[in-house]
């Protein structure tokens, strides 16, 4: 990459308390062209706060993230450095970013993260449930079909799991992942970091007891203890019939789909295609 092109800084800020910002993110802030920030008066309050005098900040949101890419790639080309920032916690992670980091990757440009505060990992380190494997949800959708569908990709994989939900929604999704999830530990995180921090951990079915909360959540959902892998002799055995009688991959995939658990779509057509490769009854 040529020397003269710019950098672009992706910096976690503090999801609360300011001391966690680190020195490095505020160097970074402090030297940087541009800074782009989902909210400017948050951010001009937060950098204020922070004693951060920047040159320059410019909105960047899910609303505008394609039209200013082209803007960004422009200044980034022109030898600026830039700043990621998101209103709270690590950039990309259910904030913006992500299209440009990509457009960055294509074009060769530099690109830097400056690690910080993050509320799933804060979440996980004191939740006291099974901190890997975990997968990371980001916010729940809206409607009860798409919370439902996206909790039953997640229903055989046993892993935490976490994910932000608002506080006047909690309850009706977490009655939502019991119907899906059955029982499980849930620990919610209220107000990570800050004054009025709370964790409180009950099971799933005794989660429509919860008093109102306040504040902003992070839920974390322990693994299904009673979890049970399909074994790969349990598969083939469910498998070869259908095999014998010519069923396609993916027909075999679906007829399976409430008999095994633990198997992803993929794996289980890289299994079944392998099967199919080294068996001498096909």
């Amino acid at each position: 990459m040529s020397a003269d092109k710019g950098t672009l800084f992706i910096v976690a800020t503090p999801i609360g308390n300011l001391k966690d910002i680190s020195e490095r993110a505020h160097d970074v802030l402090t030297h940087a062209d541009l800074i782009l920030c989902e909210d400017t008066r948050h951010s001009l309050h937060l950098l204020s706060a922070l004693n951060i005098a920047p040159a320059k900040l410019v909105s960047f949101h899910d609303h505008n993230e394609e039209d200013r890419a082209g803007f960004v790639l422009e200044q980034l080309l022109a030898g600026k450095n830039i700043a990621l920032i998101s209103d709270a916690g690590t950039p990309l992670v259910a904030d913006p970013g992500f299209p440009l980091v990509r457009k960055c990757r294509k074009l060769g440009l530099t690109i830097v993260p400056i690690p910080g505060p993050s509320a799933p990992i804060t979440a996980l380190q004191a939740c006291g449930l099974a901190p890997i494997p975990y997968a990371f949800l980001g916010f729940l959708p809206r409607g009860l079909a798409d919370k439902t569908k996206l909790f039953k990709a997640f229903a055989h994989v046993p892993t935490t799991l976490i994910f932000f939900e608002r506080a006047d929604r909690l309850k009706e999704s977490l009655k939502n992942a019991y119907d899906v999830f059955g029982e499980r530990e849930v620990c919610i995180c209220r107000e990570l970091t800050k004054v009025y921090e709370e964790f409180i951990s009950i099971n799933l079915s005794a989660s429509g007891d919860l008093p109102e909360l306040l504040g902003e959540i992070t839920v974390v959902l322990g693994p299904n203890k009673d979890f049970k892998r399909t074994s790969e002799d349990e598969l083939i055995n469910l498998v070869s019939n259908y095999l014998q009688s010519k069923v396609k991959t993916k027909e075999i995939i679906a007829l399976l789909q409430d008999e095994i658990s633990g198997w992803t779509k993929k794996d289980l057509y890289a299994f079944i295609e392998n099967l199919k490769a080294h068996s001498d009854t096909i």
